[in-house]
């Protein structure tokens, strides 16, 4: 559980960060596809029976390369950017499942990739998920003027002298690493939800870039507390039982938040 606990915390820090440009930007359709094109590289990484950590090592791989895909068709091929994500969200997962099914263990392997295993998370995979993590933290300390620039007025970036495509390109890797690191908290099916519900919930109750990159990391952390207090005491899966958290918080936010659902009906009554 403090393992968990430790885990769970990189990928509430790491997670609603980079998830808040994809709520800014509407990345939320790349960001599924990356979560669940990691099964690919996973897979590649389980058949070959590599340790825990290249398996992880192997999603990270299979995650920057649907990024850098879906901008090499987009541009190159002139294909619409959606349809590139479909292609490659259900080649990469269709070509995982294909390999994971030809293990002993098949149901219990991809159960554990699909949704993932933080209780069985070890010392190896804390220290790669912190790394990873560091890694998306200091891009984004580094380049966050230019990232907020391009995420809100492309084109005045563009004016600006700023290489939009080259940091539109950098933040697409960054949310595949920042899926990355929610990989192994809570499989390739829930991490769109780690990366997606806390910033999701802070941008309903703040305006301000920093303030939604905060807010989110607070709504992760109580999510990962919750998710797995819940998990210990209801004999039921931890992951799920995380996401549902962030999921709760996020309608909680809705509710309360100063556009809510809540202070819509109460101004007109005051009126």
């Amino acid at each position: 559980m403090r393992r968990a606990f430790l885990a769970g915390a990189v990928v509430a820090v790491a997670a609603p960060v980079v998830g808040t440009f994809v709520i800014v930007r509407g990345l939320a359709f790349l960001g599924d596809a990356v979560a669940h094109t990691q099964l690919a590289g996973a897979a590649v990484a389980l058949v070959a029976g590599a340790s825990s950590v290249l398996i992880t090592l192997g999603a990270a791989v299979a995650a920057v390369l649907t990024a850098l895909g879906v901008v090499g068709l987009t541009r190159s091929a002139q294909v619409r950017e959606d349809t590139a994500i479909g292609m490659l969200f259900a080649g990469f997962f269709a070509f995982g499942v294909l390999l994971v099914s030809r293990q002993r263990n098949f149901a219990v392997d991809l159960n554990n990739l699909l949704v993932g295993n933080i209780l069985g998370v070890a010392d190896q995979d804390l220290i790669v998920m912190g790394a990873l993590a560091a890694v998306v933290l200091a891009a984004i300390w580094l380049f966050y003027a230019e990232l907020r620039y391009v995420a809100y007025d492309p084109e005045m970036a563009a004016a600006s002298g700023v290489p939009v495509t080259l940091v539109q390109i950098g933040l697409l890797v960054l949310i595949s690493l920042g899926a990355v690191v929610a990989f192994r908290l809570v499989g390739v099916i829930l991490t769109l939800a780690m990366l997606v519900a806390p910033a999701a919930a802070a941008a309903l109750l703040f305006r301000t870039l920093p303030r939604i990159m905060f807010g989110g990391v607070a709504a992760g952390l109580a999510a990962i507390v919750i998710g797995l207090y819940a998990s210990f005491h209801a004999n039921v899966a931890a992951g799920p039982a995380i996401v549902l958290a962030a999921v709760a918080l996020f309608g909680l936010a809705f509710l309360v938040s100063p556009r809510g659902l809540l202070r819509r009906r109460v101004v007109p009554f005051h009126q």
